[in-house]
């Protein structure tokens, strides 16, 4: 966890080559910001290659996940606004 308040949550995420982000959802909206390196986001039905100096959007309550197939690592911040008051739930 980077930063933590009442308000909003930051963290940082890292994955490495073949590794992922388990599907779920979060009741609260999410901006991701990726730091290093090209991955897959999948938001709802939605996928999507990204790669460093990208934002994306997720809204509450979609299910998202993050995939890294490149040969390199995968950096991203996720961005937690306002922070949640559930916990993130596992599909």
């Amino acid at each position: 966890m980077l930063y933590d308040t009442e308000k909003v949550q930051v963290i940082h995420i890292l994955l490495n080559p073949g590794e992922k982000l388990r599907r779920h959802i979060t009741k609260t909206d999410v901006l991701f910001y990726v730091l290093e390196g090209e991955g897959i986001v999948e938001i709802g039905e939605e996928k999507k290659t990204v790669a460093k100096d990208t934002l994306i959007e997720s809204p509450s309550g979609i299910p998202h996940c993050w995939y890294n197939e490149s040969t390199g690592i995968l950096r991203f911040l996720v961005m937690k606004i306002p922070r949640p008051t559930e916990a993130t739930q596992l599909l």
